[in-house]
């Protein structure tokens, strides 16, 4: 009997193995593969390139973890992000005459992408956790909201930035510190502090309490309501911090904007590792998930391997993929 149990023991250990290094030995092999067909994969442009472009869906993407960790799950944040991106850039346009090109009027913008993305994000917890609907059924309706009236206040075209603002506002994306742009810099803090959140606070346990069992969650003094709403707040404010990020690097929005990074930023979390119906989350292995699409992504375009136009279809493969795999480490425990 004994035995028995120790060998159990060593297998559970070895898939758990498995499960926490796949991710990272996934990101090591594609690194290997990149710099294998490209010479220039492995440069400080590309790198760095790579890791700017890659910092929106991040950001977005460790705001997602909490969300689904807490057994919820977010398809709006794609057209939220376009949402705000437009609600920022007309109140900057309209307040270019009060407060004149400056920071100012940049502190303003932000400002407004940040509240526009928490009452985003209250608004869908509301009807999740308040009302009692579900969290596919929200965002679905939220995902077709958002884009439909971005694209209202854009009159079906482009929302573009005041020319000057928008070069004033440029360094937000393109400049940075010690040679690191602001989005990896900011990118790279919202991972720091969420990993911390999920692993050393109240607030994450409480996330992995009610994605794992709700029902206990509430018998062990879970605020369940207040955490389940918590989470889709969180989630908004990153998705406007997400946004301030991303307008100084093209200076519009439109309804085009945001598309599939809902998407993208589930399939991230869902390859690092974090269970789709709750109960388990860990923001490295997000950004392990993040990385990982965007090297794809980066290693297709660089060796022209397939057309871009295919990237949805390879991203939609991996999600499916890493669900599976997922249900198959359960079946074998």
């Amino acid at each position: 009997m004994t035995d028995t149990t120790a060998a159990a023991s060593t297998a559970t250990r070895r898939r758990f193995s498995l499960h926490t290094l796949g991710p990272v030995l996934a990101l090591i092999a594609l690194v290997i593969l990149g710099a294998s067909l490209n010479s220039n994969f492995l440069s400080y442009g590309n790198v760095t390139n790579v890791l700017a472009r890659s910092a929106f869906i991040g950001i977005i993407a460790v705001g997602m973890t909490f969300v689904i960790t807490g057994g919820g799950i977010d398809l709006s944040v794609g057209s939220m992000a376009a949402f705000v991106a437009g609600t920022m850039i007309l109140a900057m346009n309209a307040l270019v005459p009060t407060l004149g090109i400056g920071v100012p009027l940049v502190m303003a913008g932000m400002a407004v992408a940040l509240l526009a993305g928490l009452a985003a994000g209250w608004l869908n917890g509301v009807l999740i956790a308040k009302v009692g609907i579900e969290p596919f059924i929200v965002t679905l309706g939220a995902m077709g909201v958002y884009r439909s009236l971005t694209t209202w206040l854009a009159d079906g075209g482009t929302l573009s930035l005041n020319f000057d603002a928008r070069s004033f506002y440029r360094p937000v994306y393109y400049d940075g510190l010690l040679g690191v742009s602001w989005p990896i810099i900011v990118f790279a803090l919202v991972a720091i502090l969420g990993e911390i959140a999920m692993r050393k606070t109240p607030f994450g346990r409480h996330c992995a309490s009610l994605g794992a069992n709700e029902q206990v969650a509430r018998y062990s003094a879970v605020k369940v309501d207040r955490v389940r709403m918590a989470t889709y707040i969180l989630l908004g404010m990153l998705v406007g911090l997400a946004t301030i990020m991303y307008v100084p690097r093209l200076g519009s929005a439109s309804g085009s904007t945001g598309v599939l990074w809902e998407l993208e930023a589930i399939a991230a979390v869902i390859i690092g590792g974090t269970v789709l119906k709750g109960g388990f989350g860990r923001v490295w292995g997000t950004v392990v998930g993040v990385l990982i699409l965007s090297l794809i992504d980066n290693i297709l375009n660089l060796a022209s391997i397939v057309s871009p136009y295919l990237n949805g279809t390879i991203q939609g493969v991996i999600v499916i993929l890493a669900v599976v795999l997922q249900r198959q480490g359960k079946t074998a425990e």
